[in-house]
């Protein structure tokens, strides 16, 4: 992909690792890290994130090769640049033990089928009904903010040995959770690629 780096966003990094070195982490996990960093000017996201550098590669081929991408929320999708994105929140309807939001992630994995790569920044209460589903996910980004079911729903995800990217504590959202996929889509897929 040939993406123009702006310069705010180039010292932004530089200024960055000079606040924290990065260099320990496997190539798409420190990717995942520092862009999560930047999005949010949150340094403590270098303990609090929680990916194996192993199913990150699999995502990254998966994304790459042209695997669905679906949001729980369109300001996750507004934040992933270069791809469509899919997002049923609007076609969801709230009823007894169903959120909204988990209603659009139903009606998402029935429009896609298994292999997508998830991101929810959002709704505790989509990434549990993700977890419900045999949505046989390249990748569930699984960065839900709150107080209330968001630790519970990402403790969950690391549970249940899934492919993810998640968090441990309540922070989130969805410019992180649209940060960790743009992560893996500005990585070079080839060696000969500029980052």
């Amino acid at each position: 992909m040939n993406r123009v780096v702006h310069p705010i966003e180039v010292e932004s990094y530089r200024r960055l690792r000079a606040r924290l070195d990065t260099s320990h982490f496997p190539p798409l996990t420190r990717a995942v890290v520092e862009r999560v960093i930047h999005s949010a000017a949150d340094l403590e996201y270098a303990t609090d994130l929680v990916m194996d550098e192993g199913p990150l590669e699999k995502a990254h081929a998966a994304l790459h090769a042209g695997a669905p991408v679906v949001v729980d929320v369109e300001m996750v999708g507004a934040g992933i640049t270069r791809r469509e994105t899919v997002c049923r929140l609007k076609d969801g309807v709230a009823g007894p033990g169903l959120t909204r939001s988990a209603h659009g992630i139903r009606l998402a994995y029935e429009q896609v089928g298994p292999g997508a790569l998830w991101v929810i920044g959002n709704a505790p209460t989509a990434l549990e009904e993700l977890l419900t589903l045999d949505a046989d996910p390249a990748l569930v980004i699984g960065l839900p903010v709150g107080f209330v079911g968001a630790v519970e729903s990402k403790a969950a995800l690391r549970e249940s040995g899934l492919p993810a990217v998640s968090n441990v504590s309540e922070k989130g959202g969805s410019a992180v959770a649209s940060a960790a996929l743009n992560a893996l889509l500005y990585h070079p897929t080839s060696p000969e690629e500029n980052p």
